[in-house]
This record gives C-alpha cells, structure tokens and sequence, in this order.
C-alpha cells in the first residue's frame, strides 16, 4: 500500500474513533422490560468509542458487589472467552478469537473498523485451544492446567451429553469421546454438522447447549453483518438458534431474528431456553438495547427488519413487512451496545442475596457509544420464570479512570463450589467471584 495512502487511512481511522453522537438517555433507561426507544440517530461517521485494552496492572482486580468477594482462579491465559464445567468440577476454558474472515474487512470501512476494534484487544490471533482447569484441593485457584483439545477453529461453545463432548467451532459442531478425569483429548473429533463459516464470517462466535433430556443440541449462529448490508444471500441459516438432532446430525431453525446470539442457558423453573443477544449498531448510542428473552419454537425476533418487536429499521433492503408483523418483542432489554454475551442462571449458586434466583449476564462492553455501556457483570432478578426488577451489578471497575479496559468480562458460570466464574478476554483471567468470608 502507497504510504501516502496509508497516512490517510489511519487518520480516518483516528478521525472515525474520535466523532460520533452522544447519548442523551442513561444506560438504565434502556434497560428492563419496555425500555425506552429513542429516534433513530443514524449518523455519516458512526460513533466509534473503544476502551483501549491495557490488561490488568500488577494486584489490580475488579470490584465485587457488597457481600461478594473477587479473585483469580487462573491467570496468564490467553484470551479465554467461553467457560464450561464439567461434572467432576474440572473447568473448561475456551482460549479463542476470531478465525481468519478477509472478506470481513474489505473497503476503508472494513479496513478502519478492523484496526480500531484491534485496539479493544481483538486483534490476536486465535489459540484455537480448550484449556482445562483443575482446583482439586477448592482453596479457589486453579492448580492443574493442560491443554485439553489444541488445533480447533475459532472454538466457543461445550457441552457435554453422557461420554461425548460437543465443541462449537466457528464453521462446524464437533463431537469428542471424553473419559471422566481425563486431563486431555487426542482423539479427532467428528463433525456433527456444519455451520455457517467461510470467507465472511462477521459473527463467527457458536455456542452450544443441549436439551434436558441430551437428545437435541441447541447452537446459537450470529449473523454476517450488521443489518443485512452484505446481502440477505449470505445470512442463510444466521442469526438463529438451530435444533440439531444428536443422534442423526439433522438440524432445523428453532428461532430466528435474532442477530447475534451468544450465551444460552435453561431457565430452572419454566425450563425454558433463553439467550442473551447483542443487537444492531449505528443508529445512535441509545438504540439498539442489548437484550435475554426466552426463546420460542418457531418465534422470530426481527433481525435484520425490526428491532424490539416491529420497530422498523429502515436500513434494510428490501423490507418484509408481512415478517416485521410477526416480530417478537424481547423479555428485558440489558443496556444499549453493552455486548452482552456470557449468560447463566443462579441455580447452584452459593452467592448471597441478591443473587439467589435470577440471571448472571457477562457484558464485553460497547465501541459503538458514548459513553461507554457494559464492561462489567451484572445480575437480573427473576420470580416466577421471569425477569423481576432492575439489574444489580456483580463485578464492575473493568475501566480505569481513563477509560482504558484492564479487562473484559464475556462468559459466565457457576462451579462446583456454587461460586461464580468469570472469563476475561483482555485480562487473561478466569475471575472467581464468592461469599464474602
């Protein structure tokens, strides 16, 4: 590339990453069953605000709820993103980013966007590894780390279902034979069916959850863009949960419209599936809430025709006003541009009231506000199946007094020990938050 150009190129990328509108609304006001739903405010430039990452200083964590206490359960890993325990408490930790998409990034824009995401800490190159973490004697830290399967795919999502273990790569869902105890996996894994990957591949995070009974295999696939500019050709089968069947690999869309879907749990008391959502960007700082429903058979969520139900986005070509009516509004909205991805619900949890029947909701945090929005855990309420009341947060100060990110919370679960476990994608580290002692 001529140099000149270049010179020009990242002054865009500086002048992208300092314009952009305001909010003029809090991140409360998006928040809840009805949020509030401002104009749109699509502007020329779009508002681009990262928190640069910076890691962790040396003793520095983050600050835990009253009644909570916060500390490492493993450190110097790298990029851990997704969590998952296994029944003998072993915690398995997906050490994962983006895989190689090149058709992502063409033109200025793509261009731009991809340099100054890379200053959020998304620019490295993926392990491609599940990292298994032992704490065998509960003093809270993990002793034991071995690579448990290496030369995977952009991996995200696990599960397992009696002896077999079912990893979400960024373009297939693999099985793997597993043996109680076993500290690695050597065996190739199988491919169940393939999902939607390729050249293009904007959100290329898969999770994976199986049914109560381990029959069927839930896999949440984000959609290839934002809303629908590449081409509605290429979203098939996108932004959608599919239902895979275990035994044959056949599969069905079981929801769509929902752009990119991430975390999926099993609410205890209704036994319902529900996921938490990223929405769509570039219609102003207060617009699109981030949102966790529960998830219908057959329902469709709006993407990429309408936000929040049959609210229409008229960015989108050609409309489908016979899908927009019907749209299904979400159950709570969590917070405009929070990236909530890491869903899971209190049950097993030891941790003190508050945070005894609801939700647990870990927030990547926003590029595309001002101010910023997420970079924190926080916990919603439920009574009854249902969201109950405001959010409380969980673990907060992941940004420093300048606005730079020591860390990024993004997956959630409870172990074992009922404690609650936190990956961090930018600090490197698992966070073990518990009762105060």
């Amino acid at each position: 590339m001529h140099k000149t150009r270049l010179a020009l190129l990242i002054m865009l990328a500086g002048t992208l990453a300092a314009c952009g509108e305001s909010s003029t609304l809090q991140v409360s006001d998006g928040t809840g069953p009805s949020p509030k739903l401002p104009q749109p405010n699509k502007t020329l430039i779009p508002t681009v605000n990262i928190a640069p990452a910076i890691g962790w200083p040396e003793g520095a964590k983050p600050t835990a709820a009253a009644g909570t206490q916060v500390a490492a359960f493993a450190e110097g890993l790298d990029h851990p993103r997704w969590l998952y325990v296994l029944p003998n408490g072993d915690v398995l930790v997906a050490e994962t980013n983006a895989p190689p998409k090149p058709d992502d990034a063409k033109g200025i824009r793509g261009w731009v966007m991809e340099k100054v995401m890379g200053r959020a800490g998304a620019g490295v190159p993926s392990p491609n590894r599940i990292t298994l973490l032992r704490d065998a004697d509960h003093d809270g830290v993990a002793e034991t780390r071995t690579v448990f399967l290496e030369n995977l795919n952009s991996p995200f999502g696990m599960t397992l279902v009696g002896n077999d273990l079912y990893v979400a790569d960024s373009d297939k869902l693999l099985r793997f034979a597993y043996q109680p105890g076993e500290t690695a996996i050597k065996t190739q894994g199988a491919t169940v069916v393939d999902l939607p990957g390729g050249p293009l591949n904007h959100h290329w995070t898969k999770n994976v959850v199986a049914s109560k009974d381990g029959s069927k295999l839930y896999v949440s696939v984000g959609s290839n863009s934002n809303v629908g500019e590449n081409g509605l050709e290429v979203e098939q089968g996108r932004a959608a949960i599919w239902e895979v069947d275990r035994a044959t690999g056949q599969h069905r869309i079981f929801a769509s419209g929902l752009r990119n879907p991430n975390g999926m749990a099993w609410e205890p008391q209704s036994g319902k599936l529900w996921t938490a959502v990223n929405e769509r960007d570039e219609i102003g700082s207060d617009l699109v809430p981030d949102y966790i429903t529960s998830v219908k058979d057959g329902g469709f969520y709006g993407w990429p025709f309408s936000y929040y139900g049959q609210h229409v986005d008229v960015r989108v070509t050609p409309q489908n006003p016979e899908l927009v009516a019907k749209a299904i509004a979400p159950d709570y909205a969590v917070g405009p541009h929070t990236a909530s991805l890491g869903l899971t619900f209190a049950e097993g949890s030891k941790l003190p009231a508050p945070f005894s029947n609801g939700a647990f909701i870990g927030q990547h945090g926003s590029w595309n506000r001002k101010p910023h929005s997420g970079y924190k855990v926080i916990f919603v309420p439920f009574e009854g199946g249902q969201p109950k009341g405001q959010p409380v947060d969980v673990l907060t100060g992941f940004l420093d007094k300048d606005e730079k990110a020591m860390g990024r919370p993004v997956g959630v679960v409870i172990d074992q020990q009922g404690d609650l476990l936190v990956a961090d994608d930018v600090g490197n580290k698992v966070w073990r938050v518990s009762a105060a002692k």
